[in-house]
């Protein structure tokens, strides 16, 4: 049984697993860089140890390094968290061979699905829908361009290994084609040192969702139903939610159904995503799987009732799954917004700073995942996510409402966050409707529209206050 868990990773996510790890009388370990000596996840583990300076090749990518101070500590298993050496095949297989647990898939799985072009191979003799393009990486920019001419335009560009984003080109006609593949060649070769990429058909006006998928080493693998993951900036989720508002039983079952074989198709166990892409027509195609812990898996948990970290642990303990796929149903609705510290005014460049105020709202069915408090610096070295902030509701509105309450209730000062734009929309019809795919940001999104709502509110919070100084004023001129 795991009695020490070392968390291999940062901020509100190895905060988030070591509350869970407290909860079932596990010990933790906490490993962090010169920047975060300070950070809530180390004053919160039970023991904590320094592994380099801020730079995050020089502490937290550290694999052999991480793997040595668990050794001396006598630790059980790693968490990996999500980013860092999470989808790191070679990290978790170093791991086992050291006597250790790795929470997480085995490494054969990681390595089939970090490569999108050895994933869609794994799962063709399934039957499930993917996106019209080329099976092999391809680099020759001539041939590519005529397997292109053949799919129809607009395609997309992708790098094999990639993720976020990153080597990726959407290409709307011939011309602009080998600029563009020339790109995102170099992109992938600099993001993740591997410069092969591919070519498939571009959905114009998809939906993102995913299903959360559970699987256990006796042969049951669930589906922990979907979230709707289309609002993003620069390829990145800034909004989630669960259920999705388009999806219908009988479509939610068929994508549930394809996840799970998706998991079977490369022998998956423990808790990971399969991400399709939804048309217009709601035909829906396999994209990729993430094998990890996602960053939206709280509203997963809070229309289940089920605590994927402790179900990750459980698994891990070599536990087989206590429910199957019947006992499993959704109850109510939640959101999560990801508060960048980002201006949303300046093209959501990143905002470093001290928090000269940091106050996260709370209540009922309001939930904060964090890994600051007021008077930290937020580090320029490492993605300026500050928090998740979380709601739920009976129903999609309520949940809506309580999230708009939550954003006016959250005060932060000393950086820019994406707080404002997440308020943007919440408020929008578009999204308020569900009628939205993950052109959102394109279609409805500037910074002028922004600028334009904060005046206006700036005007009316003006007229409420000198309306409330006139009153106060005649109160005090009144005879006594």
């Amino acid at each position: 049984m795991i009695k020490k868990i070392l968390v291999a990773n940062r901020g509100e996510i190895a905060l988030r697993i070591m509350k869970t790890a407290r909860n079932m009388a596990i010990k933790t370990v906490a490993v962090f860089s010169e920047a975060d000596r300070n950070a809530p996840h180390v004053k919160f583990a039970d023991e904590a140890v320094c592994i380099g300076p801020p730079p995050s090749n020089e502490s937290y990518l550290l694999g052999d390094k991480i793997i040595k101070v668990a050794k001396e500590l006598n630790v059980d298993a790693i968490h990996p968290g999500y980013g860092f050496l999470s989808e790191n095949a070679e990290f978790g297989e170093s791991v086992e061979k050291s006597g250790m647990i790795f929470i997480g898939p085995k490494s054969h799985a990681i390595r089939i699905m970090g490569s999108k072009l050895a994933a869609k191979d794994a799962v063709k003799k399934y039957d499930i829908p993917m996106v019209p393009g080329t099976d092999e990486a391809i680099t020759d920019v001539a041939a590519a361009k005529e397997i292109a001419k053949e799919i129809g335009f607009p395609i997309l560009i992708k790098a094999s290994a990639g993720g976020g984003g990153k080597g990726m080109r959407i290409v709307e006609n011939a011309n602009e084609f080998e600029e563009q593949m020339k790109r995102a060649i170099s992109e992938a070769e600099n993001a993740f040192g591997d410069g092969s990429v591919f070519i498939e058909k571009f959905v114009t006006s998809p939906r993102h969702i995913e299903i959360q998928v559970l699987a256990d080493n006796f042969g049951n693998t669930v589906h922990l139903f979907e979230r709707e993951c289309s609002i993003q900036r620069r390829h990145q989720k800034v909004v989630e939610e669960a259920p999705s508002s388009v999806l219908t039983p009988e479509l939610r079952n068929q994508m549930g159904e394809a996840a799970v074989k998706v998991a079977k198709a490369c022998d998956y166990v423990g808790a990971g995503t399969v991400e399709f892409l939804l048309d217009d027509k709601h035909n829906f195609y396999f994209l990729e799987m993430n094998t990890r812990l996602q960053v939206e898996h709280p509203v997963t948990e809070l229309i289940t009732g089920l605590d994927l970290v402790e179900q990750q642990i459980n698994v891990a303990n070599n536990e087989k799954l206590s429910f199957s796929q019947e006992d499993l149903k959704i109850t109510g609705h939640a959101f999560e917004l990801r508060v960048y510290a980002e201006d949303p005014l300046n093209n959501f460049m990143p905002s470093v700073g001290k928090l000269e105020v940091y106050r996260p709202p709370s209540g009922k069915s309001i939930r904060v995942d964090d890994g600051f408090t007021e008077g930290m610096q937020v580090p320029i070295q490492y993605d300026p996510m500050l928090s998740k902030l979380i709601t739920y509701g009976k129903t999609r509105n309520e949940a809506m409402q309580r999230m708009l309450e939550a954003i006016s209730e959250y005060d932060i000062e000393g950086v820019s966050t994406t707080l404002p734009f997440g308020k943007f929309v919440f408020e929008h019809e578009a999204f308020r409707s569900g009628n939205f795919d993950t052109n959102f940001v394109k279609k409805y999104y500037s910074e002028e529209k922004l600028k334009a709502i904060n005046e206006e509110e700036a005007q009316i919070a003006a007229l409420f206050a000198l309306k409330q100084y006139l009153k106060d004023s005649e109160i005090l001129r009144m005879p006594k």
